[in-house]
């Protein structure tokens, strides 16, 4: 049984923005810092962003930060990657994945339960 749920992949043209969303039944889910990685075609699987308990509780890989606003609403126990002026570099497969503590961690060991990914696609 899934625990952690992506949506809002889909295509979309070079520039444009796409928000992903991030979601568990487990009610405990918002207790728990929150991670995106992705996997492009024919590349090992990177982290992009994490969000701890709060707000300002954020990492970000390099290629994203300033691009990619990762934030939560945990009375909705939703996690959201807002992904913005996108190249077609950034088509991937992207995950969700629930930290194993509240922390905002790049580490995918940090991560225990992961969802099974949302196609983003770029196009040129």
């Amino acid at each position: 049984q899934e625990q952690v749920i992506e949506s809002g992949g889909g295509v979309v043209q070079a520039g444009g923005s796409l928000r992903l969303s991030c979601t568990s039944p487990e009610r405990t889910f918002s207790s728990y810092g929150v991670g995106w990685f992705r996997r492009g075609p024919g590349k090992e699987r990177t982290f992009v962003a994490a969000i701890g308990l709060v707000v300002k509780q954020t990492t970000y890989a390099d290629d994203v930060k300033g691009r990619f606003p990762i934030s939560r609403d945990n009375a909705r126990n939703e996690v959201y990657l807002q992904m913005n002026n996108l190249p077609p570099a950034d088509t991937a497969v992207y995950y969700c994945a629930r930290g194993r503590g509240p922390f905002d961690s790049p580490r995918p060991q940090d991560y225990s339960k992961w969802g099974q990914g949302t196609q983003v696609t770029v196009s040129s």
